[in-house]
């Protein structure tokens, strides 16, 4: 039985190892926190459970990818999700004229939904929808297609820039904006992020989207307790703090607590700026392959705040809350040294049995790293300050909305770096740039021929796309096609 040891315990690594130990093989997750699940991470604030990001997830339709998946590790139905209302999945407000837009899903009903404020732009949102449906019809991963087509034999729409895309459909400049709203759950920039990347997330939402009921961490948990019993393990407070190699090849890792583990396979679940740092050996990677890694930009952070709401006070949302400054700014949402902020997401998460009333709030604000202080009292002023902003937001939208505050727990970009562990608090891992799709896609394979890479800075990130990433990890271990064949 071959062994397979993955380093960090996050949804890609979950993944691999959930799919290996079904397919026989012995599996060891090394996580280094005390909870598995990386972004799909809880903590208790205020007697709550929070989750540490913000989950709207897709591919959990009838007949969605990752429910296919689900499905063949036989966990679908210990999975606690509730679906979003089709009517409104997204409700987006602009500062700029104080207007609410709201989004459904469905592709008749999101063409229907902003035709009925666009009536002159109906032709051109069909044909807009119908282009990014063969954009991600291109994708055989994403349909769980068997394939061998290389990833950059693709349209020239493929890799063309996102905003260029929209642009090239929609003729009206603040629908464009509109139909962009998604652009802060990957992180696009104008002129670089490739239009797949925009159709995929468009594309996941208009297809149906579902939020965890409970808290993420029960997914995860679940993942793991499936890898345990298929005979693997899966230890969290684990940190690799070594990697050691002869050869060609790593011979094992060691624990910050000393304990060496081996294995047939290495799997990497982490950013992989911060693997390179984990060799003993510095010459164990070429030099050149460390230099791509650490040049290829990230995605941008965020600002979080969890708030604590009090009883009966705020209604629960069922839909995802979007603020936006101007129409304008929906490309440069988290540009450096901008007035902030400049745009947010918030949503209630839903309890398993949720009821008429929200118990709490996430409130999610893209930022530039190089926009966050060093700690200190410096940097506990500016988390209070940011915190209030966005707080006199929140009241444009909800008069009174202090009111309802019963506690205002708050994470920065230092704060994801340091617990998810991702060069500048990354929350999608590195940026795609259209210009060069090559360099900035980063392959499951590396130059070390028994270690493979996962998670969110290989091919797409998300709770769709790093999934399927997984699979392609897997694949490299079981052979081309092996799992997509029984999905």
């Amino acid at each position: 039985m071959a062994k397979v040891l993955i380093i960090g315990g996050g949804l890609g690594g979950l993944f691999c190892g959930a799919i290996l130990a079904k397919e026989g093989l012995k599996v060891t997750v090394l996580e280094k926190n005390a909870a598995i699940g990386g972004g799909l991470q809880s903590f208790t604030r205020f007697g709550e459970v929070f989750d540490t990001g913000m989950h709207v997830v897709g591919g959990l339709q009838e007949g969605g990818n990752i429910r296919r998946l689900l499905g063949y590790l036989g966990i679908w139905d210990k999975v606690h999700i509730q679906a979003v209302p089709a009517d409104c999945a997204d409700l987006l407000y602009f500062a700029e004229d104080r207007h609410y837009y709201q989004i459904a899903s469905g592709k008749e009903q999101f063409v229907a939904s902003l035709a009925q404020e666009f009536p002159s732009e109906r032709d051109n949102l069909v044909r807009y929808v119908d282009a990014m449906y063969r954009l991600v019809e291109e994708m055989d991963l994403f349909h769980l297609r068997s394939s061998t087509r290389d990833i950059f034999s693709h349209s020239e729409e493929f890799s063309m820039a996102a905003d260029a895309f929209i642009a090239k459909y929609i003729s009206d400049e603040r629908l464009r904006s509109i139909v962009a709203y998604v652009n802060p759950l990957y992180g696009g920039r104008a002129g670089t992020t490739p239009a797949y990347i925009h159709a995929t997330i468009s594309v996941l939402h208009i297809n149906g989207l579902c939020r965890f009921a409970g808290g993420s961490q029960l997914f995860a948990e679940t993942l793991g307790d499936f890898i345990k019993e298929h005979g693997g393990e899966v230890l969290a407070s684990h940190e690799v703090q070594h990697i050691h190699t002869e050869g060609r090849n790593i011979t094992g890792v060691t624990t910050q607590d000393s304990k060496c583990f081996t294995a047939d396979y290495y799997i990497s679940d982490i950013h992989p700026c911060s693997l390179i740092n984990l060799f003993d050996d510095p010459k164990a990677l070429p030099k050149a392959y460390k230099t791509r890694l650490e040049d290829i930009p990230n995605t941008y952070s965020a600002f979080l705040i969890y708030l604590k709401l009090k009883p009966e006070s705020f209604p629960y949302l069922s839909h995802t809350g979007y603020y936006m400054q101007s129409y304008e700014g929906i490309w440069n949402i988290a540009e450096a040294n901008q007035p902030c902020p400049r745009g947010f997401l918030y949503m209630t998460p839903p309890e398993i049995q949720q009821g008429k009333y929200a118990r709490k709030m996430i409130i999610a604000a893209p930022m530039n790293w190089q926009d966050v202080p060093p700690r200190g009292k410096e940097y506990a002023n500016w988390k209070q300050e940011r915190a209030d902003l966005l707080l006199t937001r929140m009241e444009e939208m909800y008069p009174d909305f202090r009111e309802y505050v019963d506690g205002i727990n708050t994470a920065s970009p230092l704060t994801i770096r340091d617990y998810y562990g991702t060069k500048h608090g990354a929350m999608f891992g590195y940026a795609k740039d259209c210009k060069n799709l090559v360099l900035s896609q980063v392959p499951v394979a590396t130059k070390i021929p028994n270690l493979l890479l996962t998670g969110q800075c290989v091919n797409l990130h998300g709770f769709c796309g790093v999934p399927l990433t997984a699979i392609n990890t897997c694949e490299a271990i079981l052979g081309r096609n092996h799992i997509i064949s029984k999905l």
